[in-house]
């Protein structure tokens, strides 16, 4: 039978097959022996026992896969960022894009907090908005007081595995409760089950909602760049660069000090923004100062 991995728990792996039977699994004694660690998303192949109980057999090769949390075949994330209580922050936004661009998962940022505004603080809000926009993100602009947004979040997990990301305080449990009120008393339930609190890292459940599958432990328990992620990539994770990148003198160009760069020329006139750019400077050198120490 053919599934998928939604929660791993005491060296157990339950399994939701595709005819949504859940199934307790143990992985083949010699996955250790061939370095494999089946993780929550993992689509896979099992024997299915009869009695609620199974092995698995084979672990279908990854479109994608996150270490911090742990979890494979992410269709799409959720950036949440508050626009207030804390502050909106270009330089955390831009650091989750390159993250999540960096594993092919599609991002959607999403605004939180919208009624704390007042309208000069709106008005700047909803130029950063317009900023992300233009270079083609997605961007929901929400709010669990007066509801808006919360349908079109609810409209985006049909058929997807998503997972959410953000800082403490931007509202993420908030979010989620109002787009789905039954879920708190899930998420408590597995919780409870796994020991939240004492494990809350370690653990990704998958749950289903809304006609999609939802990690219910979002966000990152770290926002290092992946060790896999070169220097030679993070070019490749600003979409606006990738449009410029062939206009540039050198096939290599790594828009920083190069002659001819049609990425700086764009900043320059405007068409890049700087905030965007500044960032990218800091991430290059974070990266090149990294394989530097190592």
């Amino acid at each position: 039978m053919k599934g998928t991995i939604i929660r791993l728990q005491g060296g157990f792996y339950d399994v939701m097959t595709e005819e949504k039977q859940e199934i307790r699994c143990r992985a083949r004694g010699n996955f250790r022996n061939r370095n494999i660690s089946p993780v929550v998303g993992d689509d896979v192949d099992i024997q299915d026992q009869g009695d609620g109980t199974g092995y698995i057999l084979a672990v279908d090769e990854r479109s994608n896969h996150l270490v911090r949390p742990p979890i494979a075949n992410i269709d799409q994330a959720f950036l949440l960022f508050s626009v207030k209580e804390p502050a909106f922050s270009f330089h955390l936004l831009d650091r989750f894009l390159v993250l999540i661009e960096s594993k092919q998962v599609h991002p959607i940022i999403v605004l939180t907090k919208m009624d704390l505004l007042t309208e000069s603080e709106r008005e700047k809000i909803h130029e950063a908005a317009a900023l992300y926009r233009s270079i083609g993100y997605e961007v929901i602009e929400t709010s669990t007081e007066d509801g808006s947004g919360i349908e079109q979040i609810r409209g985006s997990f049909k058929e997807k595995t998503s997972v959410f990301a953000g800082q403490t305080g931007v509202g993420k449990s908030s979010l989620l409760n109002a787009v789905a009120p039954e879920l708190e008393l899930a998420t408590g339930k597995i919780s409870k089950s796994l020991g939240r609190g004492k494990h809350t890292t370690r653990h990704v459940t998958l749950i289903t909602l809304a006609d999609g599958l939802v990690a219910d432990t979002p966000g990152f328990s770290s926002l290092e760049f992946p060790e896999e992620l070169e220097v030679e990539e993070m070019r490749w994770c600003f979409p606006e660069f990738v449009e410029r990148h062939d206009d540039c003198k050198f096939r290599g160009c790594a828009h920083l000090n190069e002659p001819g760069c049609a990425v700086k020329a764009a900043v320059a006139a405007g068409e890049i923004a700087s905030t965007r750019y500044e960032n990218y400077v800091t991430f290059m050198a974070e990266l090149n100062d990294r394989q530097r120490r190592y």
